[in-house]
């Protein structure tokens, strides 16, 4: 608004940001969500034991007193949880979650490099800062830092930014952040860091130039998650690993009856949308119900930069990998009336369709509201709607929705507004 307000006939004035308040309407959010889930789990009467719990043996589960430090941030213990001891159970639902992964060298201190634990609660902000990863976790904070004023250097091992998304709309982000301001390094690694007193002395490796060495107030390390598998007692039953993480189906049955796991502990993509989906569908396959597998080729990935990036299904690259024939829309933000009048021009909605089925395979967006309008495809998919079928369906005007139903449109030569 202070950069942009003029065009819309509003003065702000100077605006500054207190960080301390920041950090504390994001913590207050946080706290009361977690008080919302404590709530839900009084009202369904379920018990809660406070600790450590590893698998004793069939259908046992031993708790005790915690001997790990916890992890960041922490939530006080229940005052009416159940003691420490061996409980037995029919069914057993593991989902410890997972952890930041560790990059050899850059391993984080809580002062000098973080992780997104310290990310979301800083202190001040720092003049500068090198995020390594711009996968989902890293592109995020770049832009949140970078929006603050923070120098932003943001290294990519991989040959672009956000490599799980589709090529094209990973280079139109790359694009608008480089404009923003983002130092963007990609095919580099960090082959040495150096701690000084209030700064780090990093040396990055591009793989077709010179060593470069820079001075930095901040690292993030933002290279993915670890499953949480270490001793949760999974030897003791032979409950099988594969890549890391707990083999599952799609019911989150393990290869052990009676065991089961759901999130991030049980594999990608780590989603607190997809560990919430398979909670609901092993809880629902345990009570005998009509539950259905998950499919993980409909679960929405969204990251919350500005602009957002969404997405579903098959990317344009993976569709051809797979043999198929493809047709493919796009529809640009800058000729949607809603994206006029909101000043958002930045942006793609990218849909891919069987060319012989006319099933939608994969659906991409980059602009404002990504992450909301994405749904509209994922239930396209899931109920695997004709691109007839949502070429018939009326979007109302004036709204972003709208460039969906253009870039469906487009990718059978029928758009109207461009």
């Amino acid at each position: 608004l202070a950069s942009e307000g003029e065009r819309f006939g509003v003065s702000p004035g100077a605006l500054s940001a207190d960080v301390a308040r920041i950090v504390a309407h994001s913590r207050e959010a946080a706290t009361r969500l977690n008080g919302g889930v404590a709530f839900l789990l009084k009202k369904n009467k379920i018990d809660v034991i406070w600790g450590e719990a590893t698998l004793a043996g069939k259908g046992e589960v031993r708790v005790a007193a915690p001997t790990k430090p916890p992890m960041l941030p922490q939530l006080p213990s229940p005052k009416a949880r159940l003691d420490h001891g061996v409980y037995q159970a029919k069914h057993v639902i593991i989902a410890t979650g997972a952890r930041p992964r560790v990059l050899p060298g850059l391993e984080p201190d809580g002062r000098l490099v973080w992780t997104y634990f310290e990310a979301m609660k800083p202190e001040r902000f720092p003049k500068s800062m090198l995020i390594v990863g711009a996968g989902a976790i890293g592109v995020e904070f770049a832009s949140f830092y970078r929006t603050f004023g923070v120098e932003v250097i943001l290294v990519e091992a991989l040959p672009h930014i956000l490599p799980s998304e589709d090529e094209e709309i990973a280079a139109l982000a790359h694009r608008s952040f480089k404009k923003q301001g983002i130092d963007i390094r990609v095919a580099t690694t960090v082959t040495g860091v150096e701690k000084k007193a209030d700064s780090l002395v990093v040396t990055l490796k591009p793989a077709d130039g010179e060593m470069e060495t820079l001075e930095v107030e901040r690292a993030l390390s933002a290279i993915g998650v670890v499953a949480n598998v270490e001793s949760l007692g999974l030897e003791t039953l032979g409950v099988a690993l594969e890549r890391g993480v707990i083999k599952i189906d799609g019911f989150g049955r393990t290869n052990v009856e009676g065991v089961y796991a759901i999130g991030d502990v049980a594999g990608g993509p780590m989603l607190a949308h997809k560990a919430e989906h398979e909670g609901v569908t092993c809880v629902e396959a345990i009570a005998g119900l009509d539950a259905h597998a998950l499919d993980r080729s409909r679960i929405p990935g969204c990251t919350y930069c500005h602009p957002q990036v969404a997405s579903v299904g098959l990317t344009e690259a993976k569709a051809k990998e797979q043999g198929l024939e493809v047709k493919i829309g796009r529809f640009p933000y800058l000729a949607n009336g809603k994206a006029i009048a909101l000043g958002e021009l930045e942006g793609v909605v990218k849909t891919i369709f069987d060319a012989k089925s006319g099933r939608l395979l994969g659906a991409h967006i980059f602009g404002v509201e990504a992450t909301e309008l994405i749904q509209g495809f994922v239930i396209a998919m899931n109920l695997e709607t004709t691109e007839e079928e949502l070429i018939r369906t009326i979007f109302p005007h004036p709204t972003l929705s709208e460039t969906m139903h253009e870039s469906v449109l487009a990718a059978y030569g029928r758009a109207i507004h461009v």
